[in-house]
């Protein structure tokens, strides 16, 4: 039985939304016809994000102008939950740096920043190791690079695996950490504990036994940080190829 809290909702369903390019384009903000369109689905179900990033980059992208994520979204998942908001309040936190311990994390820190010093792409810019409360970051260009930048790493990263190549070798020499790598986004990947992936948000809403929760992502591919999520038997998962899509399955869908 769903709580009182979502008694006006006529569907018993739960309705989670990868962010980049599901929906809004990598690192660009929401559209107004996005918008429209989940509030109109937000009449029938219960809806909310669940993005790798952390919240003041997830609430940047998907509010719209004159509100907020909070206003917007019955559930607020940044860093795949471990930053969590229900209904506008939030919810217990959990810290990566408490669950690796700081000697293990500068040996971790270290390794990264050596390897990306020797590997050779054609442009390198700033912040290649981004600190979050759940995770870390790691992006081989540097997320300061420009949106036309993002995409020309993205296009060498297809051909190179600069990425890929990346994770492989961490994954081998930091076996013994319990740690996940998962690739998202344009231009860099996640490192974050076993279990700690987009999934760990599942344990937010279990208390309100949906009828069904849907997940809608792009990077829905094994190594995608949309995988666990897509593929857990909780959900019922739909890929997608970028927001325009998104929009199409869920008039589809929910018959909006």
């Amino acid at each position: 039985m769903v709580s009182a809290a979502f008694a006006d909702r006529p569907q018993k369903k739960l309705v989670l939304f990868d962010v980049d390019g599901t929906l809004s384009l990598a690192r660009k903000n929401i559209t107004p016809e996005m918008t429209a369109l989940l509030r109109e689905l937000r009449k029938k179900v219960v809806i909310g994000t669940v993005g790798g990033s952390d919240f003041v980059k997830v609430e940047e992208q998907v509010s719209p102008p004159g509100s907020n994520i909070l206003k917007e979204f019955d559930y607020a998942f940044a860093e795949n939950g471990l930053t969590a908001y229900k209904l506008g309040k939030q919810l217990p936190t959990h810290s990566f740096i408490e669950f690796l311990g700081e000697d293990k994390y500068k040996t971790l820190v270290n390794f990264i920043l050596h390897y990306l010093a020797d590997i050779d792409i054609p442009i390198k810019r700033g912040t290649f190791v981004e600190f979050r409360n759940g995770m870390i970051n790691v992006s081989p260009i540097g997320r300061s690079a420009t949106y036309p930048e993002r995409l020309d790493f993205l296009e060498y990263d297809k051909k190179h695996h600069i990425r890929e190549d990346f994770v492989k070798v961490l994954r081998e020499k930091f076996s013994d950490y319990g740690l996940t790598f998962a690739i998202g986004g344009q231009i860099s990947f996640d490192v974050f504990p076993n279990g700690w992936d987009k999934t760990f948000c599942l344990n937010h809403v279990a208390d309100e036994n949906f009828e069904e929760i849907h997940f809608f992502g792009d990077k829905t591919y094994p190594g995608g940080n949309d995988y666990e999520i897509f593929t857990d038997p909780r959900t019922i998962g739909h890929s997608v190829t970028d927001p325009t899509d998104t929009m199409k399955q869920l008039k589809e869908l929910f018959d909006l």
